[in-house]
């Protein structure tokens, strides 16, 4: 008698499927900072990775919660250059580009709560083409007219400079090893850190206010 173990999902899971989405921002996971490679060249990267809730998208995921909304990440480097993805995607989330006094100074906690509108595509993976990956084709402000439901999700922020053990245990491993690897999380636990170019290393806090949006 044999009992075969696989590598195989028994059941993949259900994507999300391609179109737009009534969204908002409801959680915050910093990275740090860590060492990562560009067309064959090792650069220095200060990421954080952002989760959206779809309250008009939901699915039981665990019979006892019930139903809940899905949900999409996106990583970013936290810059604020012209040519930042994180820019473009804020720019185009706001309706206006940041002045250059805002794009010095840019809290990205403010994202937190604010609602939006998702365009969601299906791409296939780059090492496995059989494979298919949600990703987050834009983002932009919520048509006139339309509302987004009130938040299901709790707010979650996980930032190195408020360290919180609880909150770490909660987070995806594949999210929590790519942390071990940052400057923030070996200083803290004393491991070795990354030379760091000061240009590729920008984080922003900001002081500005905006009239339409929270953010």
């Amino acid at each position: 008698m044999a009992i075969p173990a696989t590598a195989k999902n028994s059941t993949p899971r259900e994507l999300i499927p391609a179109g737009n989405y009534v969204a908002r921002c409801y959680k915050m996971v910093h990275i740090g900072t860590v060492n990562e490679e560009f067309q064959g060249k090792p650069i220095v990267k200060n990421l954080v990775r952002f989760s959206w809730e779809l309250p008009t998208e939901l699915r039981v995921y665990k019979e006892e919660k019930g139903e809940q909304p899905c949900s999409i990440d996106k990583e970013y480097t936290l810059s604020l250059a012209d040519k930042a993805n994180l820019r473009r995607d804020l720019k185009s989330w706001r309706g206006k580009d940041f002045t250059p006094i805002e794009s010095e100074n840019f809290d990205v906690i403010k994202l937190l709560g604010v609602a939006c509108m998702l365009n969601i595509v299906h791409i296939p993976s780059k090492k496995d083409p059989t494979k298919v990956y949600e990703n987050i084709a834009s983002i932009s402000p919520l048509p006139k007219g339309f509302e987004c439901p009130k938040q299901i999700n709790e707010t979650f922020v996980f930032e190195h400079e408020n360290y919180d053990q609880g909150k770490f245990d909660l987070l995806p491993q594949f999210i929590t090893d790519k942390i071990k690897l940052s400057n923030e999380y070996k200083q803290r636990f004393g491991g070795v850190q990354i030379e760091t170019h000061p240009s590729a290393v920008d984080a922003y806090e900001s002081k500005t206010d905006d009239d339409d949006l929270a953010f």
